[in-house]
């Protein structure tokens, strides 16, 4: 007889094992047909837009409604950069969405940084006043911003626009930032400087990658809000050449007509940069979203 004996652990197979039988319930059902209803309205205005722009302008407007065209056209697409510079207006906006998100979110990372890791006079009314700038309507101040531009001679420019997008995206990027750096420890900076890094040196080497996801969530927060915006643009932009797209969507409305076969085509365009933009960075969004969602 053993004085020891080996005992064989069984395992059990997580493809074998039984699994709890899902049963209908009333709560159930009215979940899923809400979520279901929810989808449909959300996605049906976006499906309508893609058909009547791939309608012939003739069948636009027949009746009965067709919800699927008979004859797809892309003469809307082909009018749209004919007959108006879409072209130029989805350059203007690439290239003043893009200039505005980056200088946006740099001020915005290194102000954020100063509020989480430094402690100073009126550090709680510069929040408040963040804050507070998020409850203003854009178009309360259009009358003084304009006085204010044209005074330095910056109606209808590129640039000025840019210097408008910045002051805007700033406080809500800001805010947003601050709680990434209150979720990453100090020991981390601390120890880069121990090593021999400044202090903006260990920001842009240890901290910076650390926080990428917060980082690519605020640029992308500040481009699209960049993109979508009317106000602005149309007051301060007066010649196409420096026109933006959403100012170009605008213009196909006129006193007694709507365009809607190129203002459709135009409005697809408008949206695909942005649909892309979320999809491919998706995964850095969700993480920023949540980075500082807990602390441990």
């Amino acid at each position: 007889m053993t004085i020891t004996q080996t005992r064989r652990i069984t395992v059990p197979d997580a493809a074998k094992a039984p699994r709890t039988e899902r049963h209908l319930t009333i709560g159930g059902v009215l979940k899923a047909g809400g979520l279901a209803l929810w989808l449909l309205l959300t996605l049906f205005p976006l499906y309508w837009i893609a058909l009547t722009s791939f309608k012939a302008p003739a069948t636009i407007s027949r009746f009965p409604i067709e919800y699927w065209p008979s004859e797809p056209s892309l003469a809307n697409y082909v009018s749209l950069f004919e007959n108006s510079s879409f072209g130029v207006f989805l350059a203007n906006s690439a290239l003043i969405s893009l200039a505005a998100g980056l200088t946006s979110t740099l001020i915005a990372l290194l102000g954020a940084y100063v509020i989480a890791r430094f402690e100073f006079r009126g550090k709680g009314m510069v929040l408040i006043a963040f804050l507070l700038t998020q409850m203003i309507p854009t178009f309360i101040a259009l009358g003084p911003l304009y006085s204010m531009m044209s005074d330095l001679g910056l109606v209808d420019s590129k640039f000025g626009l840019i210097l408008v997008y910045v002051a805007v995206c700033i406080p809500f990027s800001t805010v947003m930032l601050r709680g990434f750096f209150e979720n990453v420890p100090n020991a981390l900076e601390e120890a880069a400087m121990i090593d021999g890094c400044s202090r903006i040196g260990a920001l842009f080497r240890v901290l910076v990658p650390v926080m990428t996801p917060g980082i690519v969530a605020a640029f992308i927060f500040n481009f699209v809000n960049c993109w979508n915006e009317l106000f602005l643009s149309v007051v301060l932009m007066n010649t196409d050449s420096n026109r933006t797209v959403p100012s170009a969507l605008n213009g196909f409305i006129s006193t007694f007509n709507i365009d809607w076969g190129s203002m459709s085509a135009a409005a697809v365009l408008t949206i695909l940069p942005t649909m892309v933009m979320f999809a491919v960075a998706s995964r850095w969004i969700v993480q920023g979203l949540t980075a500082g969602a807990v602390k441990e």
